[in-house]
């Protein structure tokens, strides 16, 4: 029974091992999210449906160890079309100025992901809650690993700043932004590099 036991944790640690390497992001199994307080009472969640990127896990411990990505402020989608367009305009994101927000990661220390993310051409760092979702063979062959970074920001360090008074009280929209990045990510074959 114990060769057994020893045979599977051998087994194991090595199939792990065979997950380390360069992830691309699989876009079809990735949401980029957030959600912002409206007039102090409820929340309006929106999510960018273009992005790109790739993370690193290590070959021995499959700790990730880079992560970069890349977001079209363009597909910014919230369900209201009006709304939508006013988040690209220049008043907010200057999507035309700015086309894209950029996440590099810097390091993972326990369970908070630190990094660089660059809106509008400002870049600060930020540190971001960090859950590994593990590594799996899916029924194709194909390696995967997910990850989920949360946290918030305060959009006035990005020099967003558009908000309007409210007659009771407070603004129409909050400084503060909650984000809620869930990614899948598929290991890239030699011959993809």
């Amino acid at each position: 029974m114990k060769k057994i036991k020893f045979m599977l944790l051998a087994i194991a640690a090595g199939v792990s091992s065979l997950f380390g390497g360069v992830y691309n992001i699989d876009a079809s199994h990735t949401n980029v999210a957030f959600s912002v307080k409206h007039m102090m009472i409820s929340t309006v969640n929106g999510e960018f449906e273009k992005f790109d990127g790739s993370f690193e896990l290590d070959d021995e411990t499959n700790e990730l160890v880079a992560l970069n990505g890349e977001m079209d402020v363009e597909s910014i989608n919230t369900n209201i079309a009006k709304r939508d367009s006013h988040l690209k305009s220049d008043e907010i994101f200057n999507a035309e100025m700015y086309p894209k927000v950029t996440f590099v990661l810097d390091k993972i220390e326990g369970d908070k992901a630190y990094g660089k993310l660059t809106i509008k051409g400002t870049t600060k760092d930020v540190v971001l809650d960090y859950e590994f979702g593990g590594t799996i063979t899916d029924p194709w062959g194909r390696q995967r690993a997910g990850l989920s970074l949360s946290g918030k920001i305060d959009r006035r360090d990005y020099n967003i700043t558009w908000n309007q008074a409210l007659e009771a009280g407070g603004v129409v929209v909050s400084e503060i932004v909650k984000l809620n990045i869930e990614i899948q990510g598929i290991l890239k074959a030699e011959d993809d590099f």
